[in-house]
């Protein structure tokens, strides 16, 4: 029988690729279809959205406490949807007639938070109309909800993690 990972050292780890997912890219610029873009980062959305960070976080925190398991649901689906193409928010797209999303590919058939960030979209949609992307909000709600999971244990286990 395989011995157990600590606890802590299994936020640490979750912690660690949710940060490496999520800022990655933070202040770099690139190039696509010949327009510069910049990519997520903290404050991104500052003047364009103001709320957008405060929306998504309120809400992945609320649902983090209640389900906590929704916190790694949400690290697994982000880091499925960067996977194959980037972090496009592409696994957030339902099937069509024309063909199979990437929702549906056998590897991501036990993908859950969907729901989940398809409220907050629409709560994000309801303050920012058109502003902010889907990518970003999957990616601001893996951030949040690791967050939220890691200083939940913290303060329940009493240790120092971050």
């Amino acid at each position: 029988m395989a011995a157990a990972v600590p606890l802590p050292a299994v936020m640490v780890i979750l912690l660690g690729a949710a940060v490496m997912l999520v800022g990655a890219g933070a202040g770099a610029v690139r190039v696509r279809g010949g327009q510069q873009q910049q990519q997520l980062r903290m404050g991104f959305y500052d003047k364009s959205c103001p709320a957008a960070e405060r929306i998504v976080g309120d809400y992945v925190r609320q649902h983090v406490r209640r389900v906590p398991t929704v916190a790694p649901a949400l690290l697994r689906t982000h880091y499925h949807d960067c996977f194959v193409r980037g972090c496009d928010g592409s696994i957030l797209l339902n099937s069509t007639g024309a063909g199979a999303a990437e929702k549906e590919a056998p590897p991501n058939l036990t993908l859950r938070g969907f729901d989940l960030i398809d409220r907050v979209k629409a709560l994000v949609e309801e303050a920012c109309p058109g502003v902010v992307s889907c990518a970003d909000v999957l990616a601001l709600a893996a951030r949040d909800a690791v967050t939220a999971i890691v200083r939940s244990l913290r303060a329940h286990l009493s240790i120092s993690i971050i």
